[in-house]
């Protein structure tokens, strides 16, 4: 029976799902014959635990690494770096700080996720469970940074002065530290409340590591459209700019499917050569694009001086 805060079927069913990097380590030093077939092996297990498909440690039994899922995390670096380049450019627009905080963040996670999913490091390993760790961390801090910035676009405090950044860092520093620590404490045993293992050791129970790497970002990222929902069309009276949030709120329901649904799916078919984690990032990378677009559609010079005094 499944229980809210396991990890188990995701683990399971979902190839590449990283934080089960720090579920293996549990396993690994407190019931490591819960480990079988190809995840019995820390040297050439793929990312999951006991996974239906998952594509095995580069170069064990011919694997090539997760290699679609670390081309487009690359690809997708030069394209954020891109975005961050151009909004800097933007002296006067609102909020440009605080957006340019949120693409340094998804900037970070995809060397992170590189690394995490990439079937690149021992699985078990202190490298990958730190790494693992900190991409939980700065996952959950992105999420914040995206919430802070429809607050900021709200006009409760002014952008780009220390009212707006002081609290959007603490923030963002307490939601990287707090994830951070318990994904280190899940996977190391630091704390028997928060690091224990699992009961069962197979149900991989978590429910702080589940509240902070899937209900938080959620619960953000609906707050966020909501919002921007209200500005645009309350404040702002323009209806152009929704098709841009609308379309990338759908990019980001669309890659979640892709890593949820259709990523087991592709695994299997390509007999675990890659997975569909290489669609869902692309479809991340996209949604961030487009909501890089919304926000410049929300602050062109004329709407500035109309709405928003900079």
């Amino acid at each position: 029976m499944v229980h809210f805060g396991d990890f188990q079927s995701l683990c399971a069913d979902t190839p590449s799902y990283p934080w089960c990097n720090l579920f293996y380590r549990q396993l690994l030093r407190g019931s490591p014959s819960t480990l079988t077939g190809i995840s019995s092996d820390p040297a050439s297990a793929p990312v999951g635990i006991n996974p239906q498909c998952g594509i095995q440690r580069l170069g064990h039994n011919g694997s090539i690494s997760n290699v679609a899922n670390i081309a487009v995390c690359g690809a997708s670096i030069f394209f954020t770096a891109f975005l961050i380049f151009i909004c800097n450019r933007r002296k006067a627009a609102v909020g440009r700080v605080e957006l340019r905080t949120f693409l340094g963040l998804y900037l970070l996670t995809l060397p992170l996720q590189l690394l995490t999913t990439g079937s690149l490091l021992e699985q078990g390993s202190t490298a990958l469970v730190v790494l693992t760790a900190i991409h939980a961390g700065v996952v959950a801090g992105l999420f914040w940074a995206l919430l802070a910035n429809a607050i900021v676009a709200t006009q409760v405090v002014e952008d780009g002065t220390l009212s707006s950044l002081v609290p959007y860092y603490i923030f963002t520093i307490i939601f990287f530290a707090v994830t951070t620590y318990i994904s280190l404490d899940v996977a190391l045993g630091i704390t028997t409340a928060v690091g224990g293992l699992s009961s069962p050791p197979e149900s991989l129970h978590s429910i702080p590591l589940f509240v902070l790497t899937s209900i938080w970002p959620a619960a953000c990222a609906i707050v966020y459209l909501i919002l921007m929902t209200y500005i645009v069309l309350q404040v702002l009276n323009e209806t152009r700019p929704m098709v841009y949030y609308i379309l990338s709120a759908a990019l980001f329901i669309l890659s979640q499917l892709a890593w949820f649904l259709l990523n087991r799916v592709i695994c299997k078919g390509s007999s675990a050569k890659v997975d569909g984690s290489f669609i869902a990032t692309l479809l991340e990378t996209a949604a961030v694009g487009v909501l890089y677009l919304a926000w410049r559609s929300i602050t062109e010079e004329s709407w500035d001086d109309d709405y928003y005094p900079s």
